[in-house]
């Protein structure tokens, strides 16, 4: 069976990749990543559930800082890269860089999304700068440089619906992207209706109101229409009904709020597991009696509903502080969950158990399951990083269906 060669860019934990994979038409030929957890998570997966040597997965998955784009497509890396670099690669990498590895196979798609916390809405909200001076307003660069060198077929960039109306130097870095795409020779839609890029998970049985742009690129001179991507990605929509909270998370072992906090090892416990039924990650985290108090308001009172005026109120009354931003939230038992952010890994009080005899936040499980991450898919590094590489990732069906849209414009275009 034909098999499509593969690169994922800005890999994370391996949310899109598997996505890709689970359609078993695609063959990677290098994932980049630069966070040790996140690397170390998507190695195990691959030969945990790949099949990969661990030869080979040392090889594929690449732990690089993607900016340093020249060494990582040749190799020849200088000194200085090499003292930060040469212990986690593999040695081809250092000597000859993508290059090394893919040696002349004919690479078809390139796929990835940059780190999405300088276009957030939310994000900017909150920076004296509005992000515009953080370097990560310009990683699509990178990317733009490893297409141009490779020339696939097409590529799929994903990333937040803030990236539309991010204006680092003012200019919005839409038309910085679109322009840098052209000038290589790529095709994208153009700014002005890059709105329509804009996607929910949900609308692909994700449990999980989760809007991202997909933007995607076919090379100018090719007989791949873009829009059909479009139309094709729009046909993966489910006519089901949205999957919810309840359908995802709605069985999972129960705690409960312990009478007296205690101590495991370092490790302070606040809730117990109810029964015996122990789940890999599944692991409630620490919270004190003000967190668990609060909790208990808010369930009772159903308090997502207030206006946030009032939100921020309550909070201001809990915690003595002013805020601009509602600092709670809880999940609702019968519609898809609000997104899983990276920033779950601080202290999870956006994402509340509905379950009012819980009184806890989410636990690594239920956030991964939420992101549709399959059951036997092991993360690797402390909470707090599982957290964040699970927030950061791509759904995993939502990833599938956009590689099965891929799948369907490359075969209909030859």
């Amino acid at each position: 069976m034909k098999k499509y060669n593969a690169i994922d860019l800005f890999a994370g934990a391996g949310g899109l990749s598997e996505g890709f994979l689970q359609t078993g038409k695609f063959n990677f030929l290098a994932h980049i990543e630069w966070e040790a957890p996140m690397v170390n998570t998507l190695r195990n997966n691959l030969i945990k559930r790949w099949g990969y040597s661990q030869e080979k997965a040392n090889e594929s998955v690449i732990q690089f800082d993607i900016q340093k784009t020249e060494e990582l497509i040749n190799g020849n890396w200088s000194e200085e890269t090499r003292n930060i670099y040469e212990k986690y690669n593999s040695p081809i990498i250092a000597k000859k860089g993508l290059n090394g590895l893919i040696g002349k196979k004919k690479v078809d798609v390139i796929i990835g999304g940059p780190p999405c916390q300088a276009y957030s809405i939310a994000g900017r909200a909150q920076d004296p700068n509005s992000m515009k001076t953080d370097y990560r307003n310009y990683l699509f660069e990178s990317f733009v440089k490893i297409v141009d060198y490779y020339k696939p077929k097409a590529f799929v960039f994903e990333n937040v619906p803030g990236i539309l109306s991010a204006c680092p130097g003012d200019e919005l870095v839409i038309k910085r992207i679109y322009k840098a795409f052209s000038d290589i020779g790529y095709d994208i839609r153009t700014p002005e209706i890059m709105k329509k890029s804009i996607y929910s998970s949900a609308d692909y049985q994700v449990p999980q109101d989760r809007h991202r742009v997909i933007i995607f690129g076919v090379k100018k001179d090719s007989k791949i229409p873009l829009e059909d991507f479009y139309k094709n990605f729009d046909n993966q929509k489910s006519d089901e009904t949205y999957k919810t909270v309840r359908d995802a998370i709605g069985n999972m072992p129960k705690f409960k709020p312990v009478d007296k906090p205690y101590k495991i090892g370092n490790r302070n416990v606040s809730h117990e597991l109810i029964g015996n039924i122990n789940i890999p990650f599944h692991e409630a985290r620490y919270h004190n009696k003000r967190d668990i108090e609060v909790f208990r308001k808010w369930l009772s009172e159903n308090m997502n509903n207030l206006p946030n005026e009032e939100k921020l109120k309550f909070y201001k009354k809990v915690s003595g502080k002013n805020s601009n931003h509602n600092k709670y939230r809880s999940l609702e038992w019968d519609k898809p969950s609000p997104t899983i952010v990276s920033h779950l890994y601080k202290d999870g009080l956006m994402f509340i158990h509905p379950d009012i005899e819980q009184l806890r936040s989410i636990t690594v499980k239920e956030a991964a399951i939420l992101q549709t991450f399959p059951d036997d898919f092991e993360f690797v590094g402390s909470t707090a990083y599982c957290f964040k590489m699970i927030g950061n990732a791509v759904p995993v069906l939502f990833a599938k269906s956009i590689a099965l849209a891929v799948i369907d414009t490359l075969e209909k275009s030859k």
